[in-house]
């Protein structure tokens, strides 16, 4: 028996969050380090499993089987594609820094108040327990991006929902503008609304679960389209699409896609900055990857004739999330409403049923996750030091830190897709593969771009610009603590916008297989040449 590599993967920190779950309460430092220590081990595991995956092998690859629910045929089976070989990457590099950007957001007021003079105050919270959730919803993420079992993916996809359900609402950001109690009741709003969407779409999608087993006789992803393609598996259409309306659902609420999104900015709202940034850098990826592995290659035929609903939606969620961002007085639900706006490019490149579309929407699922979390944890930095998160309570930052204003201007740019960056990359790919088969819809998309710049830049120019507040003329720049977390994320962005052949190697053979699935191949372009006088076109 081979090792099992992405097991232990996904078990490392499983087993440290328990490790410091049981840290005593005192030792609240050794509880940090202990965490960091097993998100660093991860990230090394992770980094393995790249390593060992060949892009021109076996689409799923690191493959491991064992009986589980035999009598419900339900079993252990884990791979990986490209697909999910990125996507894990991205999860256990952006852990880490979630841990050092949260290393005194669940410390007692006193700790807090010792290592911030502007720390605003807040209840007691268990630092041990913050941590410990965040390995945990690491852990389950993983197995998500892991699982090639229906039945296995769906455990997870809805266990994860109960972490995060108590990092949202235990531990809430402390800028808040009203009461300790208005603030305590917004915080459980947002967890509860979290919870209560999420929680309908997984119950949906248990039903769609329960259906296909009918059908199938089994969960295995691979084996169920291996024999939709040797065509041993008829499933009829209209039952097809009744599954994957089921499937489709939960997806579209986690993702999240209009109308399902309104979970979203309560959610970032409330939570601390590295929470929001494990809530859409992280979590939210599992929607939009599943739909992706499990919508297109279990429901090929309901995926295609969903599609032009589908591109109606994403349309919507683009220039809706960017119109809303723009009109915000709030800087995390600003990054909340565009980040709901980049999803929207996403599902439009998964449904745009072309290569370089799904490509760029894979790589927008990282892309994103890395600019997202270089703007989101900065701006939480910059909260944490004025205590609120109004913009109109920002102005003239770069001139007392200009460290911290030149951070969030990087994050910024990545997040309206400046080209040398790497979101302009994935941008660029789902466009013009959206555009090969939909030229409409393509055009119409831009109107997400040009919004992004308007509220990327109005943004950065109200806090960071104009004169000095004195709420922020002593306010210090960013310590050698923020700097390791968002240099290295910095990095990556400027990296990856100039080489991104690091990703797309591993990424455009599963797209191929995807694409295979879908029965589709790309729309060939029209060349007119003209030639006159019996003379060819220069």
């Amino acid at each position: 028996m081979s090792f099992p590599l992405l097991t232990v993967t996904a078990a490392v920190p499983a087993v440290g969050a328990i490790l410091t779950a049981a840290v005593p309460a005192a030792r609240r430092t050794a509880a940090k380090w202990l965490a960091l220590l097993f998100s660093l081990a991860t990230l090394a595991l992770a980094v393995l499993v790249a390593v060992r995956f060949e892009p021109g092998g076996d689409r799923y690859q690191l493959t491991e089987s064992r009986s589980w629910i035999a009598d419900f045929g339900v079993r252990y089976e884990l791979g990986v594609d490209g697909i999910g070989v990125v996507l894990i990457a991205l999860t256990a590099l952006l852990i880490p820094f979630v841990i050092a950007a949260g290393w005194h957001d669940a410390d007692p007021l006193e700790t807090e108040a010792a290592n911030s003079s502007f720390a605003a105050g807040s209840r007691w919270r268990p630092t041990q327990g913050f941590f410990a959730l965040i390995l945990l919803v690491e852990a389950m993420v993983i197995i998500s991006f892991e699982a090639t079992d229906v039945f296995l993916f769906y455990i997870f996809f809805e266990a994860m929902l109960i972490p995060m359900y108590f990092l949202i609402g235990g531990f809430g950001d402390r800028a808040h503008s009203g009461s300790d109690e208005n603030a305590a009741a917004q915080r459980s709003y947002a967890a509860v609304k979290f919870l209560l969407y999420n929680l309908v779409g997984g119950l949906i999608m248990l039903a769609a679960v329960i259906g296909l087993y009918v059908v199938a006789g089994n969960f295995s992803l691979q084996e169920i389209t291996a024999a939709r393609a040797a065509g041993t598996l008829d499933m009829a259409t209209n039952t097809e699409r009744l599954l994957f309306l089921g499937f489709f659902f939960a997806f579209a609420v986690k993702a999240p896609l209009w109308p399902l999104h309104t979970w979203l900015p309560n959610a970032m709202g409330e939570a601390t900055a590295p929470v929001a940034v494990l809530i859409t850098a992280v979590v939210d990826k599992v929607g939009t990857f599943a739909m992706l592995r499990f919508c297109l290659g279990l429901f090929p035929e309901a995926s295609k004739w969903a599609t032009p609903v589908i591109l109606v939606l994403a349309l919507i969620s683009i220039v809706y999330g960017a119109l809303v961002a723009v009109g915000q007085r709030d800087i995390k639900r600003l990054v909340a409403y565009a980040s709901i706006s980049h999803f929207g490019f996403i599902i439009l490149g998964i449904f745009a049923m072309t290569s370089q579309g799904q490509s760029g929407a894979t790589l927008y699922m990282v892309n994103h996750g890395l600019s997202t979390a270089a703007l989101m944890l900065v701006a939480g930095f910059l909260i944490s030091r004025r205590g609120s998160r109004l913009i109109a309570d920002y102005g003239g930052v770069q001139k007392v830190a200009p460290v911290l204003a030149g951070t969030f201007l990087i994050g910024g740019l990545a997040t309206l897709s400046l080209p040398g960056l790497a979101p302009f990359v994935s941008e660029f790919l789902v466009l013009v593969g959206t555009f090969a088969r939909y030229p409409v819809v393509g055009i119409i998309a831009t109107v997400g771009i040009v919004l992004a710049a308007l509220y990327t830049l109005v943004l950065y120019q109200r806090t960071m610009t104009g004169p000095v507040k004195e709420e922020v003329r002593t306010m210090p720049d960013l310590r050698l603590r923020e700097v390791l977390v968002v240099a290295p994320l910095i990095a990556l962005l400027i990296g990856l916008g100039v080489y991104p052949k690091v990703l797309t190697d591993i990424v455009n053979p599963a797209v191929k297989h995807t694409m295979s699935d879908v029965k589709q191949t790309d729309p060939k372009p029209e060349v007119a040449v003209e030639a006159k006088n019996g003379e060819g076109a220069k």
